[in-house]
């Protein structure tokens, strides 16, 4: 076995951001992977009745799949699937429009083991304004919801949130928050991506940044190679240290076009937002089965063990306990 290899598998590995087709096959590819905990993003456009849903059919995925993943509610879940072999999975939203109008929602979802919720996918909601609209900034209901989040331990993700909302949301907040998949605009110009100054905002206000490989944000495209993924997560520790960035890689493996026409429409149906054009991940990591590809290319970066096992997953770890009050 290799170095990389050796590593990889001693390590915890953590990405903050998958969307992809809930299904064996991929638990297979994740335990292929080595991959020990994702954040699976179960609501996007969907109200409360839907999101539950959702959150049923998981359940439902937890018993069906058990040999090959785990739900994780706290960090020593996370202990628990490496010991285990299996993946974990905190459940994730990438919009708080499940919240609706009740702060008393919060908890619930909470309780039913979302662990990180995004503000606002795109464009605005009830809280604030996503990164494709004029920034309104965030709502006095939206103050209520991150001091709740705050309070039962749900972490904020400003990913696809608008600049003034992120701002106010990471001076708002008691506990750190994330972009939990985002690139620097600094390689590539898309209203996606985040400015050096704030990314470094967000890290000097103890937050957390999870680095995307999603091919449109990244500077080569849909030509991109895992060198590029590299590059990218690179600027980003230069510029906040390698404390707190992680990995955070947006996976969509298994779906169809369908699914990306409801991503991309307001409120999964209406105006048309962007065009994301052919999706092809970067070579070297176009699966969640390649992820050993990673700690190999950042080894090969010249990157020391102790930086990388950190970037992969520990990094993670430690502002996640924080943030669920452990």
């Amino acid at each position: 076995m290799s170095d990389a290899a050796q590593l990889h598998q001693q390590s915890i590995i953590i990405d903050g951001l998958i969307i992809a087709r809930w299904d064996r096959a991929l638990f297979e590819d994740m335990a292929k992977g080595g991959l020990t905990t994702a954040n699976c993003t179960v609501s996007v456009w969907e109200g409360f009745q839907a999101t539950m849903n959702n959150i049923v059919e998981f359940n439902g995925l937890f018993h069906e799949h058990h040999d090959l993943i785990r739900p994780v509610r706290c960090t020593e879940d996370i202990y628990r699937a490496k010991e285990e072999g299996k993946t974990g999975i905190i459940l994730g939203f990438q919009n708080v429009h499940a919240f609706e109008d009740q702060i008393g929602y919060v908890e619930i979802f909470k309780k039913l083991g979302v662990g990180i919720a995004q503000m606002a996918y795109n464009t605005q909601n009830l809280v604030g304004t996503g990164c494709y609209e004029r920034d309104g900034g965030l709502s006095g209901f939206g103050h209520e919801v991150v001091a709740e989040m705050n309070r039962v331990g749900m972490m904020c993700d400003l990913s696809h949130v608008g600049a003034t909302t992120s701002q106010e949301v990471i001076l708002a907040s008691k506990k750190p928050v994330c972009y939990s998949h985002c690139l620097p605009l600094g390689l590539k110009e898309h209203p996606r991506n985040k400015s050096d100054d704030e990314l470094r905002f967000i890290a000097d206000h103890g937050g957390f940044i999870g680095v995307t490989m999603f091919a449109p944000f990244l500077k080569n495209g849909i030509n991109s190679t895992i060198e590029d993924y590299v590059e990218a997560i690179d600027y980003i520790v230069n510029i906040v240290g390698e404390d707190c960035v992680g990995i955070g890689t947006d996976f969509t493996q298994g779906h169809d076009q369908a699914f990306f026409e409801w991503l991309t429409h307001d409120k999964g149906y209406a105006r048309r937002l962007t065009r994301f054009g052919e999706i092809i991940n970067p070579k070297g990591i176009r699966t969640v089965g390649e992820f050993p590809n990673l700690t190999e290319a950042l080894l090969d970066h010249g990157w020391p063990e102790s930086r990388v096992k950190k970037i992969m997953g520990d990094n993670w770890v430690r502002v996640l306990k924080e943030v669920w009050d452990e």
